[in-house]
């Protein structure tokens, strides 16, 4: 019968960290909260052993019997296992709307759990990685890379320094097969920035500022007006309760230059305080764009009647960006447009941004256009196809297919025709027919396919375009399947 959780809490000291690890007495408590200890002793058993005989790893149990990947766990002595509690697979499930984790075919299942076995002995206690939030790249079974590092309290992070990053709870978990990283996610890689940072005399930025920017206030407080606040404040408990704080932006587009084209348009938020809970944080259009600053309130505003026009899930940033070049695509008219910002409904998450009234010098909202003057020519540099095992995965890189003649971030390929005999995969996501990925995510690795199981060939049909409008029409990346 299992009875074991793990326990643990990262020791805030010069040198190590100190992890309860006595075989059979182990236990994870729920709030994962770390128990200081006198030792960093061995398990004395395989990690296979270990994840058996603990509760909190039930499910990461049946993943592995499912996929038939206990040998991994079982045998050598040089890996790390980035462990996923229950709570982890239960939100991955619900993430994906699978039921349960026989619902999840196998080899994508697989792939997920071999992206957390690295090829290497990584624990933060090693003199070699004294250094903080130093993330080193190491490889996984699945090909891909895995960023390790810790911060000044050695708390380990999982790819720290990409577009997401984690936290592991438990650290440095001693097995006879290798080291174990207990963390509540399933993680998976997302691309590392590697724009050149050299100036592109083609690029130009642009940036407005708000003509009016303020909040509104529900509940007692919804006939008050906030405009000359310091601050704009969001904040979603019940919708329009006391404490329920919604955000309105209204800028004039005309001021943006006309000298070249948009290449990218973003919102920027700079922050003053937020929570981080990693929930919905929205931006919605709003039709009227007759209101004023010193006149709004929660009883007069118009609300928006559409979805957001664009979503991110917050974290502890220094401020918020959102993509809104295709909402500027879509409009015919480049006058006034009326924003309003609006947290995950009853997430009780406070968010506070920096208004154009401020007096300490932090930039209001802001509309950031990317320009560009040039005219640009797509050429295919690369396109080899690939092989790939049966039921296996593989990672593509721009030996396999390149185009030149646009920044990497910037080059973007649509799926014209998803591959008949598996499945192509960006971070955490199953692209389909229409779906897009950058030469960014081939050059860094961030884009795999995972065969079914099923055939001998198969192909991916993709056309490419730049930001500026350059493309090349469908063409085949050609998959040999052994």
């Amino acid at each position: 019968m299992k009875n074991n959780k793990i326990i643990g809490r990262p020791y805030i000291g010069v040198f190590v960290i100190m992890i309860v690890t006595l075989f059979y007495n182990c236990e994870i408590q729920d709030n994962f909260s770390y128990d200081h200890s006198n030792s960093n002793a061995e398990l004395g058993i395989t990690a296979w052993e270990y994840i058996q005989n603990n509760d909190s790893l039930n499910l990461l149990e049946e993943a592995i019997t499912l996929t038939n990947t206990q040998s991994f766990y079982e045998s050598g002595s040089d890996k790390t296992f980035i462990a996923p509690t229950n709570e982890a697979f239960t939100n991955y499930l619900q993430d994906n709307s699978y039921l349960s984790l026989s619902e999840v075919p196998v080899p994508i299942l697989r792939n997920a759990l071999k992206y957390h076995i690295v090829n290497s002995f990584v624990s933060f206690d090693d003199p070699d990685l004294m250094e903080r939030n130093n993330p080193l790249p190491y490889t996984t079974e699945n090909g891909q890379i895995i960023y390790l590092s810790h911060n000044s309290g050695f708390t380990g992070i999982v790819n720290e320094g990409t577009s997401k990053q984690w936290n592991i709870i438990t650290s440095n978990l001693k097995s006879t097969t290798g080291v174990i990283h207990v963390l509540p996610s399933i993680v998976y890689f997302s691309a590392l920035t590697t724009g050149n940072d050299d100036p592109d005399p083609s690029i130009t930025m642009d940036t407005i500022f708000p003509i009016h920017d303020t909040y509104i206030n529900g509940g007692s407080q919804s006939g008050r007006n906030f405009g000359t606040d310091a601050l704009i404040k969001v904040k979603n408990v019940s919708d329009n309760g006391l404490y329920d704080r919604k955000g309105y932006l209204m800028f004039d587009l005309s001021e943006l230059s006309d000298e070249g084209v948009i290449i990218d348009f973003k919102l920027e938020l700079p922050i003053k305080f937020t929570h981080g809970k990693e929930v919905d944080f929205n931006v919605y259009e709003v039709q009227d764009t007759l209101w004023s600053e010193v006149g709004l309130t929660f009883d007069n505003a118009t609300f928006p009647t559409e979805a957001p026009i664009a979503t991110i899930t917050t974290s502890k940033l220094s401020s918020f960006e959102f993509d809104l070049i295709d909402y500027l695509k879509s409009l015919t008219n480049k006058g006034r447009v009326s924003f309003m910002l609006d947290g995950e409904l009853g997430s009780n998450e406070t968010d506070e941004f920096y208004s154009k009234e401020n007096t300490l010098g932090f930039n209001p909202p802001m509309l950031i256009a990317r320009l560009s003057s040039k005219t640009s020519v797509l050429t295919i540099e690369t396109n080899t196809g690939f092989s790939v095992d049966s039921g296996e995965t593989f990672a593509f890189d721009n030996n396999v297919l390149e185009v030149i003649g646009a920044a990497p971030e910037d080059l973007t390929f649509t799926i014209e025709e998803a591959p008949e005999y598996g499945w192509l995969v960006r971070g955490a996501s199953i692209l389909k027919t229409g779906d897009t990925f950058t030469q960014e995510d081939i050059d860094v690795m961030n884009l795999i396919f995972i065969s079914n199981g099923s055939g001998s060939s198969d192909k991916i049909v993709v056309s490419a375009a730049d930001k500026v409008g350059a493309t090349i029409d469908n063409f085949n990346i050609d998959i040999t399947i052994q």
